[in-house]
């Protein structure tokens, strides 16, 4: 029976206002917890008291910089408790932030530049002179550069880059000069309220635009009746700001209960992220398989009476089932694998706790229905696979100045996810791929995913990905594989031998990959997903 659109039972919440203003209403909800710490960062502490008063300090600083309603303001920043205060300051304006991967080089900054208009760019002192080379470079005489916490490190650019662009203030400066602004910018739920820019693998970043009433939604969809997010939780998020999934989990979530949030400027490495669950214990962490896979890795991983985990996430990619197994083993703490996107805003589609079930990806999110289609939009059945579209409150208005693309992704009330899924008989919904990374090997559908995800039940193997390649005109399936620091010992050609072995006991003959390459890491994008692309250029050449 081909499967129906899923519509599971309708999100409790009570739609927000017409006129509303997702700051103020977080300001509203926490008027009486002002003396509660709200962010702890490397260096600072900030209350709810102090972060309302300083992002109404920020909209009135902007507004005393000429930025109008509706305006954009571009925040190259490392999760530091300025850009909360800068993200929130904006909507309160009723300007427009949009927050941007801080790992990106100074072409990406030019582009971004040029594509949203930014009236004014904040960036933090680690990556002044990407983005002070790239409002030379693309000519942006108007846009105003402010820095914000001049860089307590060496910079990543080469010494020999100078910086091209001075600022023309200190962020800290301009807050503490200001008057808190006497009243909100009267927004409506629908109003655009800032960007994010997608982090696809190929092509050029898509400006995804969301309203304010977006972010309620996705609290009131998922992270409260799902997540449970509570007011004493400590939450702290690998995944950074900039990125859809990290804007809620760091951000809209903890904000609208009144919890405490652990902001982290460095890179998420295990170690990193060990450092905080012990120092600062965090009820609720999120991670991404890539990092979860490398801190059960780590000869450093901290016993389960170090840490006060309740309950994890995972996101970006499929969290394998054995990875997920094994956390859950040591730490006695459940991660709830789900699917969300740029697009939709957070997760859509997720696990339960209580009701976990490793190697899917869970159930449809309450107030979300799913349909899976083959090619030709029909809806598939129970087991077959299908592309996944989604319908549901938090979608995205559009993509900026790009009607081709929006046109191809926004189809009416219903997103395409570019994700390819097949749903079991009870429920569940397993991934199967991006939509461009199917293979068809002996005129049968193969999931890389699927055969990635039992490369990884392999004692030897840390990471994996697979592509398809060319032989003689017939697809064959390729794994790049990563060993675990245990394994690089042994032989190549003998451990080629033996996953190409264990894949065929588990799937069928014609899904083992039929070449095994040993690298030292995968490609990835900064949300942490393989760039298969990029393997398939390392294969060709």
């Amino acid at each position: 029976m081909p499967i129906q659109a899923v519509s599971p039972e309708h999100a409790a919440a009570v739609p927000p206002p017409a006129q509303f203003n997702f700051a103020t209403h977080l300001f509203s909800l926490n008027a009486a917890r002002a003396a509660k710490t709200a962010y702890i960062d490397d260096t600072l502490t900030l209350n709810y008291g102090e972060l309302e008063t300083q992002a109404r300090r920020f909209a009135a600083a902007m507004r005393a910089l000429g930025v109008h309603t509706e305006e954009r303001v571009l925040l190259v920043m490392l999760d530091t408790v300025e850009l909360p205060v800068a993200f929130l300051g904006a909507l309160y304006a009723g300007i427009v932030p949009v927050v941007v991967n801080t790992l990106l080089t100074s072409a990406d900054y030019v582009y971004m530049l040029t594509h949203s208009r930014a009236r004014v760019v904040i960036a933090s002192g680690e990556v002044l002179p990407a983005v002070s080379a790239a409002l030379t470079e693309a000519h942006c005489e108007d846009c105003k550069l402010i820095v914000s916490q001049p860089a307590s490190q060496p910079s990543s650019q080469p010494a020999s880059q100078p910086v091209l662009q001075e600022p023309q203030s200190v962020l800290a400066d301009l807050i503490a000069r200001a008057e808190p602004a006497p009243r909100a910018a009267q927004t409506g739920c629908d109003d655009i309220a800032f960007w994010l820019y997608s982090s696809g693998s190929t092509g050029k970043p898509k400006g995804t635009v969301h309203t304010h009433a977006n972010l309620y939604w996705t609290v009131e969809t998922y992270a409260k009746p799902i997540l449970g997010i509570r007011e004493n939780d400590i939450v702290f998020s690998a995944a950074k700001l900039f990125f859809a999934y990290g804007l809620g989990n760091g951000l809209s979530f903890p904000l609208s209960v009144g919890a405490t949030t652990i902001l982290m400027a460095e890179r998420p490495t295990a170690n990193a992220v060990f450092a905080r669950l012990v120092q600062h214990r965090p009820t609720v962490f999120y991670g991404v398989p890539t990092l979860y896979a490398s801190m059960m890795a780590s000869p450093n991983l901290p016993a389960r009476a170090d840490v006060a985990l309740r309950v994890c996430t995972s996101a970006g990619e499929a969290l394998p089932r054995e990875l997920g197994e094994r956390f859950r083993e040591h730490f006695g703490s459940d991660i709830l694998d789900g699917l969300g996107s740029t697009e939709m805003l957070h997760i859509f589609l997720s696990n339960r706790p209580g009701a976990v079930e490793y190697g899917t990806t869970g159930r449809p999110v309450p107030g979300y229905e799913i349909e899976l289609r083959d090619e030709t939009g029909a809806l598939v059945s129970d087991g077959e696979i299908g592309d996944l579209f989604i319908r549901g409150p938090s979608a995205a208005v559009m993509y900026w100045c790009n009607r081709e693309k929006s046109r191809a992704t926004f189809l009416g009330d219903w997103v395409r996810s570019g994700d390819k899924y097949r749903r079991l008989p009870g429920g569940a919904y397993v991934y199967a791929g991006r939509s461009d990374d199917m293979l068809k090997v002996s005129g049968q559908y193969v999931s890389p995913i699927e055969v990635e995800m039992v490369l990884m039940q392999h004692d030897a193997v840390l990471e994996a990905a697979v592509i398809g390649v060319d032989q003689g005109g017939l697809v064959k399936t390729c794994a790049f594989v990563v060993l675990k620091p245990l394994a690089v010992e042994t032989s190549h050609d003998t451990l080629a031998e033996q996953l190409k072995a264990f894949v065929k006991t588990r799937l069928a003959p014609h899904k083992y990959p039929r070449d095994i390459l040993f690298v030292d890491d995968l490609p990835k994008t900064a949300t942490g997903k393989i760039q298969r692309f990029r393997l398939r250029q390392q294969f060709q050449s």
